[in-house]
Order: C-alpha cells, then sequence, then structure tokens
C-alpha cells in the first residue's frame, strides 16, 4: 500500500462496533493504547474488515483513515 499520508499507526483491529451506516473500528496500537475511527459499513464490507486484521490508521488533518494489505 503506498499512499501520501505520512501519519501512518499500525494497529490490529479489537472490535467493530456495526451501525446502520457507519461502524466504530477499534484498534490497539501497542503500549496499551486504543484508537478508534469511524467509517462506512460499506468500507467495512468492502475491506473485509475483522477482529484480529493489521491495519494501518491514516491521519491526515481532521480525519483518520483505516487502510489494509
Amino acid at each position: 500500500m503506498k499512499i501520501s499520508a505520512r501519519n501512518q499507526i499500525k494497529g490490529i483491529i479489537t472490535e467493530i462496533k456495526p451501525g446502520v451506516v457507519t461502524a466504530r473500528v477499534i484498534l490497539d496500537i501497542g503500549g496499551g493504547n486504543r484508537l478508534s475511527s469511524v467509517i462506512t459499513m460499506e468500507s467495512v464490507q468492502d475491506m473485509n474488515l475483522k477482529p484480529g486484521d493489521e491495519v494501518y490508521a491514516i491521519i491526515k488533518s481532521t480525519e483518520v483513515m483505516i487502510g489494509k494489505e
């Protein structure tokens, strides 16, 4: 995965809290720290995200996105 954003934090998905339109994805980023991002359910399904997946939190200005290789 190549992306221009420089603020990338690798983590493991510990939980996905699905809603009707969006889901909260919770990452363990190490050192007892967690990070969460709200993304669309469509993105969760398209990326086949599930607990245990290693992903990247990609932080760009006011957003935290999720990336998966």
